[in-house]
């Protein structure tokens, strides 16, 4: 730790501010070894304890999905900044509704992969007894190649192994919030498993989680409706191919019913994280199998030649 604020000293800020977190300002900068990072400042001092806890979380942390905190600065000044790899490719959110919005880079499978490598660090979390509160779309980070680097750690907390919840008023963000949460404080690693199922349906329609134009009505709310209904593919985003391609649409629906299990209302019904990892796993098998299943049709008739040849030959 010492080392690295040694060596951030040097470190040259640029100076846009990139809004990949809402906590606090962050700017992008470069180490002296050339590592890029973001510098995150807290500019809400009545927020310190959030700021705090990132630190006191990732600290301990290490999974190829979760952003990578390299350490923090307090030695210039009154100001305390947490020093994190830089993320290039903005947020989920910002692909699928603000200023990075290109359905072109998301393609269906891309937004499975994202689904899987976040269930993989959400798991991974909850193994660690970790509840992360405030899993959305704005949360999960894309680098260069689209792979997930799932951050704000602010409001995690660590939950008691013996324990089958813990009453503590209900923080996180409106349209994710999971009921037994929101209406009777109620937290447990379920909690994440409804964000989770949001984000789900989010990836599947590309519709922001809550709209303040309609405040009486989130996205989880219809989406609960609309799976009951079987009429949840009517709101499936038109760019994914539902219609065209049978593995996208056999896919959707699958990712479909598991985020109804993850929405379910009541918290025992949902499923682990460890076990909505492994459906997921096993849906993004689906379009590699027929690739695999088209692989064995070219080569079987390739073997027959070859054992006919055989015979003839003997």
């Amino acid at each position: 730790m010492h080392e690295l604020v040694d060596n951030t000293l040097g470190y040259d800020l640029d100076s846009d501010v990139e809004e990949m977190v809402n906590l606090v300002t962050e700017l992008a900068g470069e180490l002296l070894d050339g590592r890029r990072i973001a510098v995150k400042k807290i500019r809400d001092n009545d927020r310190l304890d959030q700021f705090l806890n990132e630190p006191e979380t990732l600290s301990y942390l290490s999974h190829p999905n979760l952003v990578s905190l390299y350490g923090c600065i307090s030695s210039r000044g009154p100001d305390l900044m947490l020093v994190y790899e830089y993320v290039s490719n903005g947020t989920v959110y910002e692909h699928l509704h603000g200023d990075r919005e290109t359905h072109e880079n998301l393609p269906w499978s891309t937004r499975m992969n994202i689904t899987v490598e976040t269930a993989s660090a959400l798991k991974y979390l909850h193994a660690s007894n970790i509840i992360h509160r405030d899993i959305k779309t704005n949360n999960i980070l894309l680098d260069a190649n689209f792979h997930v680097k799932l951050a704000d750690f602010g409001i995690s907390c660590i939950f008691p192994s013996d324990q089958s919840h813990v009453l503590t008023n209900p923080v996180g963000t409106r349209g994710y919030v999971a009921p037994e949460y929101q209406n009777h404080n109620e937290l447990t690693h379920k909690s994440d498993v409804f964000n989770f199922g949001v984000v789900l349906v989010e990836l599947i329609t590309s519709i922001s989680a809550y709209d303040a134009c309609t405040p009486d009505t989130n996205l989880h709310e219809i989406a609960t409706t609309r799976i009951q209904n079987q009429t949840m593919h009517e709101l499936v985003d038109n760019t994914l191919g539902y219609d065209l391609d049978s593995d996208v649409e056999e896919m959707v629906n699958l990712v479909t019913e598991l985020a109804g299990q993850c929405l379910h209302g009541s918290r025992e019904a949902r499923p682990t994280m460890h076990e909505v990892l492994i459906a997921l796993q096993d849906i993004q098998r689906v379009g590699q199998n027929d690739m695999q299943h088209a692989d064995v049709d070219i080569q079987g008739p390739t073997d027959e030649i070859e054992l006919l040849a055989q015979s003839t030959t003997t």
